[in-house]
């Protein structure tokens, strides 16, 4: 009598793993071109607002611009977005400050479908606006008086330092986040650079204050030291009382993205940062000081 084997698969197992595979294969595919899809028209409005922005910004070069969250077509088709960012380099203000950093966080963003398809961005509405300007210290060399100061740099000094002439002249200033200070008007600075009198070339120090008032800049110089060979010396009062105000200067900076008006300065090596945060604005006034 003849036995078979009944532990063998059946022939008709096969074609339903085929089958599973080919399902698998086909959500893929339709995955990775939905995700396609959504990234292409995330890319599309990103650069919609861009081209708007480098027309009101006067910008020779498109701005980056990043809407966050995923997927984009969901926030895309109910008109609203969590979180979109804007940044941009090279911006001219106030015909003075020639390569201005802009940075903006856009949050609860509405901003019909239809809008942005027609490029009709001015009406984009923002629920809440986090602003940034950071000007450079190649810019605040062409401000007067400074404009006498060669090789001008900037670095963050302390403020007891600045005012009393403590013990560590490098002490950083660097904020972290949460901290209380970062929300300051006020911040300590170590200018330096070399200054022409009486036909000799000075290398000096300057510890001055920034003060924010409204969209100007106040830099009020304290003290002044000799620098020589790394090393610095303490500069007399009655020359000091002669020096000081080659270093004294206001900066109109204008109103920082959106028209938002500064509100905490902040220094940095070779840069003044000024932040602001408006609430309920419109893209229409983005630039509304650039290139002024």
């Amino acid at each position: 009598m003849t036995q078979y084997d009944t532990s063998a698969p059946r022939p008709e197992g096969r074609p339903r793993g085929r089958r599973a595979r080919r399902i698998i294969i086909v959500v893929v595919v339709l995955a990775a071109i939905l995700t396609a899809a959504d990234f292409g028209a995330a890319a599309f409005a990103e650069h919609t607002v861009s081209q708007k922005a480098r027309e009101q910004f006067k910008l020779t070069e498109d701005p980056s611009v990043t809407v966050h969250g995923f997927p984009f077509l969901t926030q895309a088709l109910g008109g609203e977005y969590g979180h979109i960012s804007l940044s941009a380099a090279g911006v001219p203000i106030q015909d003075l400050l020639r390569d201005v950093e802009l940075k903006a966080d856009l949050r609860d963003v509405q901003a019909p479908l239809s809008d942005l398809v027609g490029g009709k961005v001015d009406s984009i509405k923002i629920g809440t606006l986090e602003g940034q300007v950071k000007i450079k210290d190649s810019d605040i060399a062409r401000v007067e008086p400074l404009t006498k100061i060669e090789n001008l740099k900037i670095d963050p000094a302390s403020d007891d330092y600045v005012l009393n002439g403590g013990s560590d002249p490098d002490a950083p200033t660097t904020i972290e986040p949460g901290d209380e200070s970062e929300d300051d008007a006020s911040a300590g600075v170590r200018m330096s650079g070399t200054l022409q009198l009486a036909g000799e070339k000075l290398e000096l120090y300057c510890f001055a204050m920034i003060e924010l008032d409204g969209a100007s800049i106040h830099i009020t110089p304290e003290r002044l030291q000799f620098g020589n060979d790394g090393e610095t010396t303490v500069v007399p009062p009655q020359v000091q009382k002669a020096l000081l105000p080659n270093f004294k200067a206001t900066i109109d900076a204008g109103s920082l993205p959106f028209e938002v008006t500064p509100k905490a300065v902040r220094v940095e090596q070779g840069a003044v940062i000024l932040k602001g945060e408006a609430k309920n604005v419109t893209f229409a006034g983005a630039g509304a000081n650039a290139g002024g």
